[in-house]
């Protein structure tokens, strides 16, 4: 396929603002859940409704035939991304107000911009690497280093969590891009899923007994670690509206970073941190600190400022011949 079709911004940015929305909701739901039910249940019963959706997309796309790669070493590795940056985020989650996580997780669209240099071979300024530092800054102030640990709503470990969930979230949309070129959509969501449920069928084997926790275990390794149980009968809609949500999240986002630059997509993925101020403050009564409305709005500013210096250096690429390439 050539390089036009897979250079659409409008539509990206329409299924990225899609993406976050369903992510926000999916937050919310798994930050509800958490306290009864362990993640990886969560996460196989999510993404096993999930893999049925996408394979009905599959069909929508093309027909089974679209699931058959010559790069399955690299769609795992994605796929292990994607496990490890929903997995920490939801391990943070269990024990920190969801706009927190959401902001400090929100570092993700500038480690895209500054991890896009190497991977993709794109070329980024001082002054939109300095943006990048900006952003930065703003995730430290959220960590509040002068704190002592009595202060903090959680552990150091668990405030750095959000962080390790950025970066590999930021790898995982960088192979996208890259993927997106051979793979569709739906087959991209597909692949995404069957990793999740062997990850979480593999913690089942591990840990499924609950053996691991104890009363006095942390929130969040009660969360990864507790034993399975069948879901209450008002908890199945929520499972059930968890699957059909991932499904969307998958095809959204992957359809976002195959058809459209990175640099482009990723600042349009800020949506989500007004988002979830709102479900933190409606649902679970989080405001936030001081810290976090500075953090938010460093990196937010920052993240804005990546993307307006993109947007003016792509016009001066197409206004200027020197800055053409072939």
């Amino acid at each position: 396929m050539n390089a036009t079709a897979h250079n659409k911004p409008g539509a990206a940015i329409a299924f990225v603002l899609a993406g976050v929305f369903a992510i926000s909701i999916n937050d919310m739901l798994i930050k509800q859940l958490s306290d009864g039910y362990p993640l990886h249940e969560i996460i196989f019963a999510r993404s096993s409704i999930g893999l049925l959706a996408g394979l009905v997309l599959v069909q929508l796309e093309g027909g089974w035939h679209i699931l058959k790669t010559s790069q399955p070493g690299w769609h795992l590795l994605r796929g292990l991304m994607v496990v490890i940056a929903n997995m920490t985020f939801f391990l943070a989650l269990a024990a920190i107000p969801l706009a927190d996580a959401t902001a400090i997780f929100f570092i993700a669209p500038l480690f895209i911009t500054l991890l896009s240099i190497p991977v993709l071979g794109e070329k980024v300024g001082v002054m939109r690497l300095g943006a990048v530092a900006v952003g930065f800054i703003g995730v430290i102030i959220m960590q509040r280093p002068w704190a002592d640990a009595q202060s903090l709503q959680a552990s150091r470990l668990v405030l750095l969590l959000p962080v390790v969930s950025a970066l590999t979230y930021a790898l995982n949309q960088l192979m996208t891009r890259k993927l997106g070129m051979r793979s569709k959509a739906s087959a991209l969501s597909v692949y995404l899923q069957c990793v999740f449920i062997i990850v979480s069928l593999g913690f089942f084997v591990a840990t499924g007994d609950g053996r691991f926790v104890t009363t006095d275990s942390a929130a969040s390794t009660k969360f990864l670690l507790r034993a399975w149980v069948w879901p209450q009968s008002d908890d199945v809609w929520v499972f059930l509206a968890l699957g059909l949500n991932v499904a969307a999240i998958g095809y959204c986002l992957s359809q976002a970073y195959r058809i459209a630059d990175v640099a482009t997509v990723a600042p349009f993925e800020y949506v989500g941190l007004p988002m979830a101020v709102f479900w933190g403050v409606v649902i679970f009564g989080d405001i936030p600190m001081w810290e976090i409305w500075l953090g938010i709005g460093l990196i937010l500013s920052s993240g804005l400022f990546v993307f307006l210096r993109e947007r003016q250096k792509a016009k001066q690429r197409i206004t200027s011949p020197m800055g053409r390439r072939a």
